[in-house]
C-alpha cells in the first residue's frame, strides 16, 4: 500500500490537513514526518501541512519509497503462517537470527523473505526473536500497516504465548511474576530484575513434566521486555533448560522458547487476528508427566 486515498467528509470541512491525516486516517506523528515533504496531495496538487481540507475534497498520501540495504535474497523453505495484502507472518525455526547483524555469517529470516519476494522486499518485522527462539514473526509489507502495528504492541495491544522448556519441576503449577527488567549495565545484553526497571508481567503454567528435571511451560507476556521470559524463569528458580545466558550452558544443547500464538486488531481491517505455530518440542517424547 504506498498510497492512502480518501474523501473529506461534512464534518472535517476547515480542518489543518495535519489534524485531517492524524485522525481521519489513522497516521502517525512518525509517518507524517515521512510524508509532509511532497507526499500530501487535495484534490491533486501538493499541498504544505498548513493546508485546509473542505468537505469533499479528495486526500492523497503518497508513501515514500524504501528499501532494505544489505538484505540479499537466500532461496530456502519458509513455513508461512499467515500472509495478506498487508502481513505475512513466518514461523521462524530455531538457529536462525531474525535478520542480518555484524559478526553473523547464517542465513536469516529476512534473507529468506526477500528471495520470496523476488529481491523487491522492505524488510518491517514488528516483532523480533532471538537466534535461538523459535516462532512467529510478522513482518508488515507497508510502512502504514508498520506503524499501525507498532503502535498496537508498543500499547500492549497485542496477546502472545510460548512454550518453554524450563529447569526443574515448580512447586506452583501456576504463577503470575511482576518484577522489573532493566539491564545489568550500560552497554551488556543481559537483563536482570531490579527495582529501577521498567515493569514486566508474564503469566506462567506448568503443562508436563519429564519427572525428572525438566517441565514444559505455557507462558503468557502482558509486558515485551527483551529476554523478559528467561529473565522473569531464572529468578523464581528455574531458568530456561540449557540457557547459556540466565541459567546453565550444556554443551551441544541450547534453550527451547516458541512464540507459539499471537493475537492482534488487524490494521486494515479491524478484526482480532489469531496466528498459531506449533514448535518442535511439545511433542517430546520426555513429558510422560501431563499436569495439565
Amino acid at each position: 500500500m504506498n498510497e492512502m486515498r480518501a474523501v473529506a467528509a461534512a464534518r472535517c470541512d476547515g480542518m489543518r490537513i495535519t489534524e485531517y491525516l492524524r485522525r481521519e486516517m489513522g497516521i502517525s506523528v512518525t509517518l507524517l514526518k515521512k510524508v509532509k515533504y511532497g507526499g500530501v496531495f487535495i484534490n491533486e496538487e501538493n499541498v504544505h501541512m498548513r493546508a485546509t481540507v473542505r468537505e469533499g475534497d479528495r486526500i492523497l498520501v503518497r508513501l515514500p519509497e524504501e528499501k532494505s540495504d544489505g538484505i540479499r535474497p537466500i532461496e530456502m523453505p519458509l513455513d508461512i503462517v499467515y500472509e495478506d495484502e498487508y502481513i505475512i507472518a513466518v514461523n521462524k525455526p530455531r538457529d536462525m537470527p531474525t535478520h542480518p547483524s555484524k559478526g553473523n555469517s547464517l542465513p536469516t529470516l529476512a534473507e529468506g523473505l526477500m528471495a520470496y519476494f523476488d529481491g523487491s522486499f522492505v524488510f518491517r518485522a514488528i516483532n523480533r526473536l532471538d537466534r535461538d527462539t523459535s516462532g512467529i514473526v510478522i513482518v508488515a509489507k507497508d510502512a502504514f500497516t508498520a506503524d499501525k502495528l507498532s503502535s498496537q504492541m508498543k500499547s500492549f495491544g497485542y496477546s502472545k504465548k510460548y512454550y518453554a522448556v524450563i529447569s526443574g519441576i515448580p512447586k506452583e503449577k501456576s504463577g503470575v511474576i511482576d518484577a522489573p527488567i532493566e539491564r545489568v549495565c550500560e552497554g551488556n545484553m543481559k537483563r536482570c530484575v531490579r527495582p529501577d526497571g521498567k515493569r514486566a508481567l508474564t503469566e506462567y503454567t506448568v503443562i508436563a513434566t519429564d519427572g525428572k528435571e525438566r517441565s514444559l511451560c505455557e507462558v503468557t507476556l502482558h509486558t515485551g521486555r527483551t529476554h523478559q521470559i528467561r529473565v522473569h524463569m531464572a529468578y523464581i528458580g528455574h531458568p530456561l533448560y540449557a540457557d547459556f545466558l540466565y541459567g546453565e550452558r550444556i554443551d551441544g544443547e541450547s534453550y527451547k522458547l516458541h512464540a507459539r500464538e499471537i493475537s492482534f486488531t488487524h490494521p486494515i481491517t479491524g478484526e482480532k487476528t489469531d496466528l498459531y505455530s506449533r514448535s518442535d518440542f511439545e511433542d517430546d517424547k520426555k513429558w510422560i508427566y501431563d499436569v495439565r
